[in-house]
């Protein structure tokens, strides 16, 4: 376990209906982490727990994460899971709110993306102070099971979507619970990033779900690759093999691989090999979810965005890609087209579908479209480049290629009206700009129209 206490202020306590929390308090914001909202046993859905209030009390500086193999997007986004500790007893939630806060607060609840296969809920890069100091909302992430731990189960010996069913617990809980840490249960937004983004959708399909998502902002989610994923599900699921609940990690990680390898050859799937399973609890089958969705559309206030340019954060990964889009002459033509084919199909063009639908359906839908990105950047308006404007933690991004050559140094500056702009929906269900710029260093602007 890292040990932080020597560079961060002392623990202090936040009293709550279920005891008095351990908690840190810095510049303006209370941060209560890791707090348990479930326990599951490997392969078994979750269980609730009653928060408790001294169970967190050691864990104030610690970065809890699902374990993991390594990702190929850390560089990308800067090593986000530097020093964090991997355990599968990982479902957790993290509460920020402002430290002089004396009445009920918009709450956002942030779901984290990865793929289904990396990354966590509180890590630094998605630290949530800057959005509860300056917008006076509270700011919930929570932690959820990855990679074959959550989202490959054949629904009897492994259970499916237990991911899904994590996050659900912990929206159940945030409902439950979060006014007595402050916020009010009435305006209560969940909003996420890719993986994260499509996790939400599906939660607005599950069962025994209704109600429990009024307002949600939909990032990026990879709806185009969603469909006509069971060829490739069951051949991962014969590469997995039999896999006792008891094994050790590596041998888990090592199951994981041969899914992985065995996901390939269904082409843009292949990208996202773990995700939700239809026909298995809690999702129905695939042909039924559109009518589910459209079924709970009416009194749904959502906002569903997408970046211009998705995919160069995968294809600046690959290095035939960059080597062809660095050729001279060809190369910006090539990226051009291949970027602009690859976001359709992954991105564009499923979230379009999703909002029409939605909002033909009953829903108020917002839609956003961004194509900011730091002056100078190799990537562009890529895949994830609004998510440091909105958790502005400059020493976390200082690494990250995503907001390279010096994007970094103005995230605070820079993303004030797009934090503003989610703060609001927080609060009311609309935006009431057409178009937000950015300065500081960055060019291009998120532009929102109202749907229907």
């Amino acid at each position: 376990m890292t040990d932080l206490t020597q560079h961060e202020p002392a623990v202090l306590r936040v009293a709550t209906p279920w005891g008095a929390f351990p908690a840190v308090e810095s510049d303006g914001v209370v941060r209560i982490r890791n707090i348990r909202y479930a326990r599951a046993d490997r392969f078994a859905p979750p269980q609730p727990v009653e928060p408790d209030a001294d169970e967190s009390a050691d864990l104030q500086f610690t970065t809890i994460a699902c374990p993991q193999p390594p990702s190929l997007a850390a560089a990308v986004l800067g090593d986000p899971l530097d020093g964090a500790v991997f355990d599968e007893d990982c479902l957790r939630v993290s509460i920020t709110r402002p430290a002089d806060a004396d009445e009920p607060l918009p709450v956002m609840v942030w779901i984290h993306g990865g793929a289904y296969a990396s990354n966590a809920g509180d890590i630094p890069g998605t630290d949530g102070s800057a959005l509860a100091r300056e917008q006076r909302v509270i700011v919930v992430t929570v932690t959820y099971r990855l990679g074959l731990l959550g989202w490959v189960g054949d629904g009897a010996r492994r259970g499916a979507n237990l991911g899904l069913l994590d996050i659900i617990e912990a929206l159940r809980w945030v409902r439950e619970r979060i006014g007595g840490f402050g916020g009010d249960p009435d305006r209560v937004t969940v909003f996420g990033q890719s993986a994260g983004a499509d996790a939400i959708a599906h939660v607005l399909a599950a069962d025994g779900t209704e109600g429990l998502v009024t307002r949600a902002i939909i990032q990026s989610a990879p709806f185009g690759i969603r469909e006509r994923r069971d060829a490739m599900h069951e051949r991962m699921l014969r590469a997995v093999g039999d896999l006792d609940a008891d094994a050790p990690i590596d041998d888990l990680f090592a199951a994981q691989a041969r899914a992985r390898a065995a996901s390939a050859g269904f082409g843009l799937r292949s990208g996202m090999p773990f995700c939700t399973q239809y026909g298995h609890a809690p999702l129905p089958a695939e042909p039924e979810i559109v009518d589910v969705w459209r079924r709970r559309a009416p009194g749904l206030e959502l906002l569903v965005t997408r970046t211009t340019e998705e995919t160069m954060f995968y294809l600046d990964q690959m290095p035939r890609m960059q080597a062809l889009f660095g050729r001279p002459v060809i190369g910006p033509i090539a990226r051009r087209v291949i970027v602009a084919a690859t976001t359709n199909g992954v991105y564009r063009s499923g979230a379009r579908r999703f909002a029409r639908l939605m909002a033909g359906a009953g829903a108020s839908v917002h839609e956003g479209v961004f194509d900011a990105r730091p002056e100078g950047s190799g990537l562009g308006a890529a895949h994830a480049i609004e998510v440091p404007l909105l958790f502005p933690n400059e020493q976390a991004w200082s690494r990250a290629a995503l907001v390279a050559p010096h994007g970094a140094d103005s995230l605070v500056a820079a993303g004030t009206p797009l934090r503003a702009a989610w703060a609001e929906f927080a609060r009311t269900g609309r935006v009431d700009v057409e178009r937000i710029g950015f300065e500081a260093g960055w060019r291009g602007a998120l532009q929102i129209r109202r749907r229907g």
